[in-house]
């Protein structure tokens, strides 16, 4: 279906005005959204602006308090997900939620199994219904392969299989690209287009601008909890993007302040580890920020992992303040004034299940501690401190951290370390998965401590970010260092030469 059939189509489904509220916090107001056959709809907004409250709108998570939803036209109201399903519309979340243990095939028929006699499961037809929806999605996967082992990638493909199955002729991606590498992307796109050419209607939910750009026919914007705008993509920009959703230029997306760049204070001298990474060397000074850039599997967060002693190196050696630190030690790294904020903040970051003031205060706990035991009002002010500092959005500092936005919980990580006045800061994808308006503000923090004295080494997957931070570029190709760039010699072109091993090229 071309662009022009998709927009002259009725709406499959629709939502008008609609809105919720829980307690005092009116979380959707204004919600209107119509998705239409054959129809890629972006929907972008910052963390808190109403997406999510709209998607379980329209996924019969949660009903509406007023509006009005129709479906081919018809009003309906929604009890439940399984209603929605029945109505054709299905919601993929960013990590599918599959049986490990059991086939591809198994997952994708789940609860409706073809059956032969004696209702004894028709295997070689559930095989073939599923290699069917395979093709159709134009994706190679066994069928019966078990899918404990598959790649998030893979795993999400068998969603998209599963919602097929049920004859859903709406489907909601909800940041389905976060997890991915660029080849993944691009497999992803492949299959959202193999449904859009079979009259499937699908909301792409993404903080991913330039994939916005790339995959969708029209934009709808929130912010506050209200649609604020509704275009076709080719209209807007990505400067026009945020703009509409934070209210101000791309270019405040890279507060970089210019520093006083002093004597080096991390030094990693030939680190190499087997299989992994070989021979890296290279100093990041006080006042600067340096990035390491390459593509995903390039070694960068191996690197990251080693110089702060979670994963000991075979050789090489890595110095901060002049001092050599043990490898596979991480508490020496921490003393001798290394932070590491990981690329993982939910699994290697943050305690879920703690309060956010113990989150906060976990790298400071001997030095709240009175004859063994924490004192909770001195981690309260170390917590409140910093919430203050980051600009925390909470309800109280003894919730779960697990209560926080994903941007609100990379502050905490950040804070985290913060609170131990950290000589050099490694930060390993510090905005993956964040809005574009926290983007901002965890980049105007880096640039801060920066400006403090503080050395940062930044990994990032990010180009623009890369880009409008570093003040050098390091660039790693298959555990390799390939190349080093400054400020002025960096650009998107130079980066990806070196990130896909043209060092030749790009040293002519």
């Amino acid at each position: 279906m071309n662009d022009q059939e998709a927009s002259s189509a009725a709406p499959i489904v629709e939502l008008r005005d609609a809105t919720k509220s829980y307690g005092a916090v009116r979380a959707l107001r204004d919600g209107n959204v119509s998705l239409r056959p054959g129809e890629v709809r972006a929907l972008i907004g910052e963390n808190g602006a109403g997406k999510s409250t709209l998607v379980k709108v329209l996924g019969g998570v949660v009903r509406r308090d007023a509006g009005e939803m129709l479906v081919d036209g018809e009003p309906v109201d929604f009890h439940s997900p399984h209603a929605a399903r029945d109505a054709g519309i299905a919601v993929i979340y960013q990590e599918p939620t599959l049986f490990p243990d059991l086939s591809v095939a198994e997952n994708v028929v789940m609860g409706f199994h073809p059956l032969k006699g004696l209702k004894r499961i028709d295997r070689a037809a559930m095989h073939g219904q599923v290699k069917g929806l395979l093709d159709r999605l134009g994706v190679r996967l066994d069928p019966e392969r078990p899918v404990r082992g598959l790649s998030i990638a893979d795993q999400q493909i068998v969603e998209i299989a599963k919602a097929l199955s049920l004859d859903a002729r709406v489907l909601v991606m909800d940041e389905p690209t976060a997890a991915l590498s660029g080849p993944e992307v691009e497999r992803l796109f492949t299959v959202v287009r193999a449904l859009q050419e079979h009259g499937a209607a699908v909301l792409f939910i993404s903080h991913r601008l330039d994939e916005v750009l790339t995959i969708s026919d029209t934009v709808t914007v929130m912010r506050d909890g209200a649609v604020v705008h509704d275009a076709q993509t080719a209209d807007m920009t990505t400067d026009e993007m945020v703009r509409r959703m934070v209210g101000r230029d791309l270019s405040a997306l890279f507060p970089k302040q210019d520093t006083e760049v002093g004597e080096a204070v991390l030094k990693v001298e030939r680190l190499t580890r087997e299989g992994v990474f070989f021979d890296v060397s290279f100093q990041v000074r006080a006042g600067e920020i340096v990035a390491l850039a390459g593509l995903v599997g390039a070694g960068r967060s191996e690197v990251a992992r080693a110089i702060f002693g979670i994963d000991k190196a075979d050789a090489g050696r890595v110095e901060v303040a002049g001092k050599q630190l043990p490898g596979g030690r991480p508490l020496a790294a921490m003393r001798a004034g290394l932070g590491f904020v990981p690329e993982d903040r939910r699994q290697q970051g943050l305690v879920m299940d703690l309060s956010i003031a113990r989150n906060v205060s976990l790298t400071r706990l001997r030095a709240l501690a009175r004859t063994g035991l924490i004192r909770s009002s001195a981690e309260n002010s170390l917590a409140e401190e910093w919430a203050a500092r980051l600009q925390l959005k909470y309800h109280r500092l003894g919730d779960s951290v697990g209560t926080l936005s994903g941007g609100n919980q990379q502050k905490v990580v950040l804070g985290k370390w913060l609170a131990t006045s950290p000589k050099v800061l490694i930060v390993d994808e510090p905005t993956r998965g964040i809005d574009v308006g926290t983007k901002s503000e965890v980049h105007r923090l880096m640039s801060e401590l920066a400006g403090q004295g503080v050395a940062v080494l930044m990994i990032s997957s990010e180009l623009p970010e890369v880009l409008g931070m570093a003040d050098r570029v390091l660039v790693m190709y298959e555990g390799r260092l390939t190349g080093e760039l400054s400020r002025a010699e960096a650009d998107e072109e130079s980066v990806i030469r070196l990130a896909t091993g043209q060092v030749e090229e790009a040293a002519a």
